[in-house]
């Protein structure tokens, strides 16, 4: 290591500003916030709010105006939740001598607009879009990294894994002036109408599961959900799946099954697969490794009836209950600790975030379902007073194609993750790196660095900090105003 990296390592831990293992999380940083408009777009309005940012700069210390800000494009959920579970940053400050800059997202976390009253009417809600949200990160940047008139402000790195990471390509593509290079992890930026066919995440999903353990895992899940529905017709039934399943409000009608207990289940399937990690983790919830071949474990062969009732329950608990804190299963929120926004979430998929799934049955585990945009909808309307604009994000950042003038952003998808289908996986732009992690799960090349973790997943991080170096070196060429 540079003496003079090592040097910022054993300053900072110290100074008590880093705490914990370096490189294996339990991060430290100030959190601050800056007054942003609640509407960067209109004139009618002078309203601001508090947008909470964290900054750890220990690693930038003794340096010059060269120094990069290796930046997060926060994402639907506590920002802070975001900066623990993205170590990759963490042991690049180092090695780059930058500043570490975590962004929240408004609507989510502490970063409410209108307070408690944020999520009550669509009036107050209206302001939730990632045009507002890269609108604050750009006002954030240039209030914190001004150039001073003859020079170029510090180059800046967006980072981002999921919609962190459409963020992030985004922000790349809308504010070029203000990011040199993004590495967008896990961001399908495709995933939309008339882009990506509707049934490609669950087919991926699907196979993830199929090929986990054995083949009956995929066949058991695919007939639970006739023999679930069987139980939800009858009283007794609902008395069985109660006493079998433990849930925290026990079900009574059939739509308790075949509608709450469903959209869990499909949940808890796409969530283990998206955390799919070769480690114990615990971001969406706590889970061992591999987490989709030990609830295939418990679903090797075929079962019918009660018996697979038992079975699903037991393979459920690696999700809901594997660090046995749980007293029951509670179907109304996937993991309430996890730190993610669902509310928040739930609106963007109501208005731009239009991601279209489908099942057929056939070639995915789950009951035929086709899509339907009027009927999607109409529920949208009924929830929250607004219709959905599913071509909004690609008419604002494109994602059909990635034309030459596109430049510096590195793609990264694993394909193990279901949000692959939606992904970057291809591209004739010289200056949009494409990066396959065949064993990895969602955005695993940002977490930190693990001893488990595949060859492929330790050269996808070695590709992206090439890939750093060459757009800072870039930059700095450039840094001079005429």
């Amino acid at each position: 290591m540079d003496p003079a990296v090592w040097l910022a390592v054993i300053i900072a831990q110290l100074s008590g500003y880093f705490t914990g293992a370096y490189g294996g999380g339990n991060y430290t940083y100030e959190i601050k916030t800056i007054d942003v408009p609640v509407d960067h777009f209109s004139f009618t309005s002078d309203a601001t709010f508090k947008l909470r940012y964290l900054i750890n700069d220990t690693f930038a210390q003794g340096t010059g105006p060269d120094s990069p800000i290796l930046f997060y494009a926060g994402n639907e959920g506590d920002i802070e939740l975001f900066a623990q579970n993205t170590g990759f940053m963490w042991e690049l400050a180092p090695k780059f001598r930058a500043t570490l800059l975590f962004a929240e997202h408004r609507y989510y976390g502490h970063s409410l607009p209108f307070g408690n009253q944020s999520y009550e009417s669509p009036k107050n809600l209206g302001y939730l879009t990632s045009e507002q949200a890269l609108a604050d990160y750009a006002l954030l940047l240039r209030t914190l990294n001004a150039g001073n008139g003859t020079n170029r402000a510090r180059p800046v790195i967006a980072f981002g894994g999921s919609y962190g990471g459409m963020l992030a390509a985004w922000f790349r593509i809308k504010y070029p002036h203000l990011v040199a290079g993004a590495i967008a992890a896990s961001a399908p930026v495709r995933q939309f109408q008339d882009v990506t066919p509707c049934g490609i995440f669950n087919q991926i999903l699907t196979s993830v599961y199929h090929t986990a353990y054995t083949p009956e895992c995929t066949t058991n899940i695919r007939h639970s959900w006739t023999v679930l529905q069987n139980y939800s017709t009858s009283a007794d039934g609902l008395r069985v799946l109660n006493e079998k399943f433990h849930f925290c409000t026990n079900l009574t009608k059939a739509t308790d099954v075949t509608e709450t207990f469903f959209d869990y289940l499909t949940d808890v399937y796409g969530n283990l697969a998206m955390i799919n990690y070769p480690y114990e983790s615990n971001f969406l919830a706590p889970v061992p490794a591999y987490p989709v071949r030990e609830f295939c474990g418990r679903l090797a062969q075929n079962y019918t009836g009660v018996e697979l009732l038992d079975h699903l329950e037991s393979a459920l608990t690696i999700y809901s209950n594997f660090d046995g804190k749980a007293k029951c299963l509670n179907i109304n929120s996937s993991y309430d600790g996890s730190g993610i926004g669902d509310l928040g979430w739930d609106f963007q998929a109501c208005t731009e975030m239009i991601m279209p799934m489908c099942t057929d049955g056939v070639h995915d585990m789950f009951p035929a379902k086709a899509w339907n945009l009027q009927e999607y909808s109409d529920k949208c309307f009924k929830k929250y007073g607004v219709h959905p604009r599913p071509h909004s994000a690609l008419v604002n950042y494109g994602g059909e194609f990635l034309e030459s003038s596109i430049t510096n952003i590195v793609f990264s998808n694993g394909l193990l993750d279901p949000w692959s289908g939606g992904g970057v996986l291809r591209s004739t732009n010289a200056k949009i790196k494409i990066v396959l992690i065949p064993e990895g799960a969602h955005h695993i090349d940002l977490r930190a660095s693990n001893p488990n973790d595949p060859e492929t997943v330790v050269r996808a991080r070695a590709t992206h900090t090439q890939s750093i170096r060459e757009w800072i070196d870039e930059y700095r060429k450039q840094k001079k105003v005429y």
